[in-house]
């Protein structure tokens, strides 16, 4: 039996893989949005669920409002002396390290060190019993982006021991060098990196007799005549036959950085990724292979939320740190209430919003629906509402005016060269709507657009607008969105209530 790439159509960047005895476990990136680092677990490297999250809030006030383009990069995921340990960058604050004996369990966190500019830190622990972390640069915060970096760091994860050294220089024939995963494999050091940026670059390999080096360059990976762009950063992760594997990304943009499974063997020493397609000696992604493991659970990631608990499932992350001011006093089983909350600091705006509850779209075409309703009390303003987040984002949302209730369909942009953005919306449409419950719609369509529908009695849906484009956010991919707001920033004791969140993969439109 064969499996297709991706074998995730969803945006779990910077992948990281372990196996520990029968079970497999992936990290990725996740930047402000909390709880952060996913954790996913499978049995034969394709079908997936998530377990848990490795950062449930970042300790940080920065983090209590959105933080886009910071927060969480490219994690690395390692299990030792009984724990599974994260090594997880945040850029402007340093290097933390997440850990826990049980996966489902609770993370400990603790600050490694800190740093600016630090990103993609893996670590390795030697034979000797001396433990080091390969790391990259980010020329957003120092100017730098091909170089790897070494240095020695406790056992334990605490500190670090001397200064960090250089160890490869790829300006010339790696740039943009970034993501390194190390590993040590019969007496020899390895690293694998990816090189030439997200979209168009391919995955080094780098090898050495001694930690600190020199390290021989191979590249591993390619694009060759496929047409997986970028195809890089991932890691390496040995089946219990024997068999090697390679889990990576493909940036497709406005949905982000979807994940791919490739065989992988060994050569001289150097390690071969995918298929030489058009034999010229480097491998090349593969459309199909076959499955690592017949017979295993075919594990799924929730999209659909019945909200059973009163409270969103663990695919849902918020736009910053958890607060439990998010949700409406009294919650109720079998729906989800949301708080109409301001913005205490500026306009309220999606963008800006902490109280944004996103989920990662799991396909390339999609429906997401619910139904929607306002409490009873409330302000002038209060907005329960579903959306697309992305640099260019819209929400259709229901919505109390001074005479009764409409439906309003806002967009907006982000610009401006900060990781931030500078946000702007528009009130694009509206609807006079005749009660405080409405069935709206969300639809991704083949065409890289979106839009919005909405239904009194969720059977006969309307067209709200048109067709608007789907882009991304910063570092991510777009994301869907619920969120309750007053939307005049004014003090309400309203909420919105959602009851039965469904999402269903469609056809190309």
């Amino acid at each position: 039996m064969n499996y297709q790439n991706p074998i995730l159509y969803a945006d779990y960047s910077d992948p990281d893989v372990i196996r520990v005895g029968e079970d497999y476990y992936m990290v990725s990136s996740s930047f402000t949005y909390l709880p952060g680092v996913p954790l996913l677990h499978s049995k034969e490297l394709v079908h997936w669920e998530i377990i848990n999250y490795c950062v449930r809030a970042l300790p940080f006030e920065k983090y209590d409002r959105p933080s886009h383009g910071s927060g969480t990069w490219a994690p690395s995921i390692r299990f030792h002396d009984g724990q599974f340990i994260v090594f997880i960058p945040l850029p402007d604050e340093g290097i933390m390290v997440a850990r826990s004996a049980d996966p489902y369990g609770e993370f400990k966190l603790n600050l490694l060190c800190k740093s600016l500019g630090w990103i993609d830190p893996c670590p390795l622990w030697d034979d000797d019993g001396r433990a080091y972390m390969v790391f990259a640069l980010a020329r957003s915060r120092c100017g730098v982006k091909h170089r790897l970096m070494l240095t020695e760091i406790d056992p334990d994860c605490t500190r670090l021991i001397g200064e960090p050294r250089l160890i490869f220089d790829g300006e010339l024939m790696a740039p943009t060098t970034e993501g390194p995963k190390f590993y040590k494999r019969d007496g020899e050091y390895l690293i694998l990196a990816p090189s030439g940026g997200v979209a168009t670059g391919w995955q080094s390999a780098l090898r050495a007799s001694n930690v600190w080096g020199p390290y021989e360059y191979r590249v591993v990976m390619h694009q060759g005549n496929t047409a997986v762009n970028g195809p890089h950063q991932g890691g390496w992760v040995t089946a219990p036959d024997g068999k090697d594997w390679f889990i990576h990304f493909q940036d497709v943009h406005e949905l982000g950085r979807i994940t791919h499974l490739q065989p992988m063997c060994f050569n001289g020493g150097w390690p071969f990724v995918g298929s030489d397609l058009n034999g010229d000696g480097i491998g090349e992604p593969v459309e199909e292979w076959r499955l690592p493991a017949e017979g295993q659970p075919a594990y799924e990631i929730a999209q659909s939320d019945a909200f059973a608990s009163g409270r969103p499932g663990i695919q849902w992350q918020w736009q910053a740190n958890p607060n439990p001011r998010f949700f409406a006093p009294e919650e109720r089983k079998g729906a989800l209430r949301l708080a109409c909350l301001p913005n205490g600091e500026r306009e309220n705006l999606l963008w800006y919003a902490p109280n944004a509850l996103t989920q990662i779209p799991q396909h390339r075409t999609l429906l997401a629906e619910t139904k929607v309703s306002l409490s009873p009390q409330g302000a002038v303003g209060d907005t329960a509402a579903i959306g697309v987040i992305g640099h260019a984002y819209a929400y259709l949302g229901l919505q109390r005016t001074e005479t009764g209730w409409r439906l309003a369909l806002y967009r907006g942009e982000v610009t401006g060269k900060t990781f931030e953005g500078a946000a702007s919306e528009t009130l694009a449409e509206t609807l006079a709507w005749p009660c405080g419950t409405a069935y709206l719609r969300l639809e991704i369509f083949g065409d890289k657009t979106f839009g919005f529908s909405c239904s009194a009695d969720g059977k006969d849906y309307a067209p709200v607008g048109g067709r608007y484009p789907l882009r991304r956010a910063t570092w991510t991919g777009a994301k869907l969105c619920l969120w309750a707001c007053s939307r005049d920033n004014r003090d309400s004791s309203g909420y919105g209530e959602y009851e039965a969140f469904q999402v269903s993969k469609t056809g190309d439109k």
